[in-house]
């Protein structure tokens, strides 16, 4: 064999080698649970606000969402849960999280299915998720707040209960320092004020997988 022809096969087998490497790494990159890069960014906060978040996130009450009646209830979960049953095959884990939205967004003063469209665009809806940020868990809290409001482990993040706690006390405290600007408050939340990019895919999701009108039975 020429060494024309040698280096011509060492060539092609390089590319072939090349290629095949890339491909393992696009089908690992793939299947990680990497989400979108929420950074939410450390700032100095008063003592009173501070503990006040605090106490709201030390709250261990149980899991009570709030309806208009059963009709509402029921409908409004089996909603939902036909949304998600892709994403959590689980009926009992994907109820249960349905709940913990529907409460925490509650309870942060927030409406639960842009709670839901958050969480898509932040995790899809996977507790272990981890951005390149460092955010962690559903709603991509980012680690400094466990050492600002908690006990600095940052691991309860991946706590279904705990990081929803966590995103919608965080998004309330940004709309409260946003003057209610949902807009603001949702690029704060993802560590992009001045730019809408964040807020319109939220809302995108929003209108196109989370909108609920309840429409009573007669």
């Amino acid at each position: 064999m020429s060494a024309a022809l040698i280096e011509g096969w060492s060539f092609r087998q390089a590319g072939l080698m090349l290629r095949a490497c890339l491909l393992w790494l696009l089908l690992t990159l793939g299947n990680m649970p990497v989400a979108q890069a929420a950074q939410q960014q450390y700032e100095p906060m008063a003592d009173s606000v501070r503990l006040a978040l605090r106490n709201v996130i030390d709250d261990t009450r149980p899991i009570n969402p709030i309806f208009q009646n059963t009709d509402q209830r029921l409908d409004w979960l089996a909603q939902m849960s036909k949304r998600l049953a892709k994403r959590i095959p689980s009926f009992g884990e994907r109820i249960q999280l349905i709940k913990t939205i529907r409460y925490e967004a509650q309870r942060a003063g927030l409406d639960p299915q842009l709670v839901f469209a958050l969480i898509e665009v932040e995790s899809n809806f996977r507790s272990d998720a981890i951005s390149s940020a460092g955010a962690r868990g559903l709603m991509q809290v980012m680690p400094f707040w466990t050492d600002l409001l908690s006990n600095g482990d940052a691991r309860q993040l991946f706590e279904p209960r705990v990081n929803i706690r966590y995103g919608c006390l965080i998004l309330r405290h940004y709309l409260d320092k946003e003057n209610g600007n949902l807009d603001r408050a949702l690029a704060r939340y993802n560590g992009s004020l001045g730019s809408m990019t964040y807020p319109n895919l939220v809302y995108d999701r929003l209108d196109r997988n989370w909108r609920y009108r309840y429409v009573p039975r007669h």
